[in-house]
């Protein structure tokens, strides 16, 4: 009878060991993937902050060159005051605002072809070009931990552990930006 109560004792045992090892493994990961995404979120913002520096040497030097195209760069430093500020979806917006802007003041500098040839406007865009890859990885890393973190919190056994978690939402592409690109010559 002894070792009944003793076998049943050490199954009540490992049981209760198997949850707790559970729940700090649990815990801990879900804490990882958690910090995790701010990480990537604070990539981002670097990224950003790289951008929104370099901005102002790109706009003075195609000002140089094109005196009479003011519309463009007041929507340029109109982008860049909001990237710096305000939650995570303003600063995206304000990001892909800037984006769109960019592309006009290339197209801006495609008329000028002395700005073209510049090397210091060469040497800019390509460093924006870069910055600008950059900004796509971060955001693509972003994505993927906040994948991470929503696949632990919503499945089983996860779930179980996540408590009042709630799920992130992913960076998404504006829908003006999704239409295909259209080429003309």
């Amino acid at each position: 009878m002894s070792w009944v109560v003793w076998l049943t004792g050490g199954l009540i045992l490992a049981i209760i060991a198997i949850v707790i090892v559970l729940f700090f493994h649990y815990y801990n990961r879900i804490r990882i993937l958690y910090n995790r995404i701010e990480e990537a979120w604070a990539q981002i913002d670097v990224q950003l902050k790289k951008r929104y520096d370099l901005i102002p040497n790109l706009v003075e030097t195609v000002k140089g060159y094109a005196k009479h195209e003011k519309e463009i760069f007041e929507k340029v430093a109109e982008a860049r005051k909001g990237m710096i500020s305000g939650s995570r979806e303003e600063r995206n917006k304000s990001s892909n605002q800037l984006t769109n802007t960019l592309k006009s003041l290339f197209a801006v500098a495609e008329n000028y072809p002395v700005l073209k040839a510049s090397e210091n406007f060469k040497l800019l865009q390509e460093q924006l070009e870069g910055i600008e890859n950059k900004i796509a990885y971060a955001r693509q890393y972003y994505n993927s931990s906040i994948l991470n973190y929503n696949n632990i919190i919503t499945t089983i056994p996860g779930r179980w552990f996540a408590g009042d978690r709630t799920k992130h939402a992913f960076l998404t592409v504006p829908e003006e930006e999704r239409s295909p690109v259209k080429v003309k010559f």
